[in-house]
């Protein structure tokens, strides 16, 4: 029987992040998705030009008609706008005893546009964090949620440090919005990181590095998305999080690497089957 995975995230009708590329995602790993939308976005491989929010309601009803049909294996989250949106899905998750809960805390698209306001991310920080198995906020979305500014390894087991105060259980802080060869401990490792996408794991008491080859592409529309749904789809499988993760790391690697490069902006990348 096929595992069910449910995305509560924001539609991108170009298909590139949010919702329906979550779906992409869920279906290469032979799971059965379904999905919440929580905003329906205007934008392109360009940028985000507005978006018209759902109310709170209208995704409890969405989520709870999913959970009384199907159930649910695994769910994550992604563009939750408002603070009433967030805590509804706070109390869904508790009220269902919903779990391998992956939080991806979105909080700025690719092109720039601000997702979310201070209100909203305090209540995301205050009401998932505790409930989530793993949070996924690239470096940007870690400095905001934690107010370290971050240039260094050090800077991030601070950020992590921080958010693990703030209810995190696990922590994955994507670095590719950093140049890795600034991120150095001797002038040798900064010789062998140079070109590498490195993230950081902060599982329990370990710290797990996972570095990917380092492509110079503008084709990055929606692999936070991507990865966050690849981490969900091998929890809904049983995995552990551990292995999750490093699937999931070398799943958007391949398809930053294959990305069909679309558009006239940040292409979308190649979400195809495992």
């Amino acid at each position: 029987m096929s595992k069910i995975c449910l995305t509560i995230a924001g539609l991108d009708p170009s298909g590139g992040a949010g919702v329906v590329a979550d779906i992409k995602t869920f279906s290469a790993f032979g799971c059965f998705a379904t999905a919440a939308i929580t905003s329906v976005t205007f934008q392109n491989t360009m940028g985000i030009f507005g978006a018209v929010h759902q109310t709170a309601d209208s995704v409890r009803q969405q989520v709870q008609a999913v959970i009384d049909d199907l159930g649910i294996n695994a769910l994550k989250t992604g563009m939750l706008p408002t603070a009433e949106i967030i805590e509804e899905v706070a109390r869904l998750v508790r009220d269902n005893n919903l779990t391998n809960f992956v939080v991806d805390p979105v909080v700025r698209s690719t092109s720039g546009f601000d997702l979310i306001n201070d209100t909203a991310l305090r209540s995301l920080i205050k009401e998932l964090f505790p409930l989530a198995a793993i949070i996924t906020p690239n470096v940007p979305e870690a400095e905001r949620i934690s107010g370290v500014a971050i240039e260094s390894k050090q800077d991030i087991s601070d950020a992590v440090e921080v958010m693990r105060e703030l209810g995190a259980k696990n922590v994955l802080v994507k670095g590719g919005h950093l140049n890795i060869g600034q991120l150095t401990v001797d002038s040798e490792q900064s010789k062998t990181e140079t070109h590498k996408a490195v993230d950081y794991l902060f599982l329990g008491d370990d710290v797990f590095k996972f570095e990917g080859e380092w492509h110079e592409t503008t084709a990055t529309h929606g692999t936070g998305c991507v990865l966050s749904a690849a981490i969900a789809a091998k929890l809904a499988l049983g995995k552990p999080l551990l292995e999750a993760v490093q699937v999931a790391k070398a799943f958007v690697n391949e398809a930053i690497r294959t990305a069909p490069n679309l558009g006239h902006g940040h292409s979308p990348i190649n979400i195809k089957s495992t």
